[in-house]
């Protein structure tokens, strides 16, 4: 018995690969490899002794380790997470999760190798942020080769429009289903500048969606918030250096900010096909964001002549270009009261422990005794309208 019901399709908008020190290092051009760190798991759950024990054994799992995962069966969500999961590195075996998940799809997304290619340095040069987002997307690729139920999700940064560009045919070219963008504004301008509107024209006509994603962005506040003249407090995994109380708090502003932008400088009213998504960011911020933008739009395109050329209000153009995926934690049913069904993804974050033992369970629950159309959108459609190819392949 597969993890998901069998009475419905399921599409996972969240998973990841928990990547080996050398997962950018191997795809690198060679003039680079010397230059690029290592996948580094620092501040994370995962202990080096666990990752260089999988690498002297030959970047596997042994085999008496996958028949105990395997041996889970539909209790492998709850049980198998981070690097020692089933498919956490392995793609062989991911495919074997995935026949024991029994998701239709799912999206694949890097865990820790982004740090490069979206930092937010002003003195990284070119050559090294996008040779190394060359490398992930090589390493992606490879990855979700075999396995039409996996996504992949390629990584390009927007700090140089030309090379953006670049690097998404490169990625097109290469597979990848979705584009994941950080969510920060690039170099010294913003996402909608004209400059990058062959960027968003090109994923617009390939009907290839962009993401945002947690850590798009630096995931902590400036420390100046978190001087109290207390002792520090700790995140959510024991230390310091990870998401702490109050980072969480604010994670939704810099996605907001950024889809507000776009928004209002019309990149969705330009590129009527481009579509996006929001995932790992939460969604409890987006019925209040869609209220906002709307009589933001309302009042203020009396005077800005940008916003007065737009022909649909904030809520219609992102309720049929966007979606969002809401934590676990959150109530989804009420979400979907405050806004509507159309707006929200669901996803496992597989095999991450943030993504709960049961999240099917809890959304659920959640979901309550809303009609059996709102769970198809919820579960399905709403990743088709973003993926319609999905359906067929």
């Amino acid at each position: 018995m597969t993890y998901a019901p069998a009475d419905r399709p399921f599409y996972d908008a969240d998973s990841h690969i928990m990547e080996l020190p050398n997962f950018l290092i191997d795809y690198a051009d060679a003039a680079l490899r010397d230059k690029i760190r290592p996948v580094s798991y620092q501040a994370s759950l995962v202990t080096d002794e666990e990752v260089d024990a999988i690498v002297a054994n030959g970047s596997k799992h042994s085999p008496a380790h996958v028949e105990a995962q395997v041996a889970l069966g539909d209790q492998l969500i709850a049980e198998s997470k981070e690097i020692q999961a089933l498919g956490a590195f392995d793609s062989d075996d991911r495919s074997v999760a995935m026949d024991m998940l029994g998701f239709k799809k799912q999206l694949v997304f890097a865990t820790h190798s982004v740090v490069t290619p979206f930092s937010m340095s002003s003195k990284l040069g070119d050559d090294l942020r996008y040779g190394a987002t060359r490398a992930h997307n090589r390493a992606m690729s490879d990855f979700v080769a075999n396995d039409a139920r996996l996504m992949g999700v390629g990584v390009v940064p927007l700090n140089n429009p030309e090379l953006a560009v670049a690097e998404l045919e490169f990625a097109l070219e290469a597979g990848m289903e979705a584009i994941w963008v950080p969510h920060y504004a690039p170099g010294d301008m913003s996402p909608g500048h004209v400059d990058l509107y062959p960027f968003w024209e090109r994923l617009a006509d390939s009907e290839t969606p962009f993401v945002l994603h947690v850590g798009g962005a630096p995931l902590q506040l400036d420390p100046k918030w978190t001087h109290t003249g207390r002792p520090p407090v700790r995140d959510w995994m024991g230390g310091g250096e990870n998401v702490r109380s109050k980072d969480m708090a604010v994670m939704h502003q810099g996605p907001e900010t950024f889809l507000s932008v776009l928004v209002m400088d019309g990149i969705f009213e330009r590129f009527p096909k481009l579509r996006g998504a929001s995932v790992e960011l939460g969604a409890g911020w987006v019925p209040a964001m869609i209220q906002r933008l709307d009589w933001v739009v309302r009042s203020w395109s009396k005077v800005d002549q940008y916003l007065a050329e737009l022909k649909r209000v904030p809520s219609e153009t992102l309720r049929e270009q966007m979606a969002f995926t809401p934590f676990v934690f959150e109530d989804v049913g009420a979400l979907i009261d405050a806004s509507a069904d159309d707006l929200y993804l669901f996803s496992s974050d597989y095999p991450h422990v943030e993504g709960g033992k049961d999240p099917i369970g809890r959304f659920e629950k959640s979901l309550g005794d809303r009609p059996p159309a709102t769970r198809d959108n919820f579960y399905a459609e709403n990743f088709l309208r973003l993926f319609p190819n999905a359906r067929t392949h």
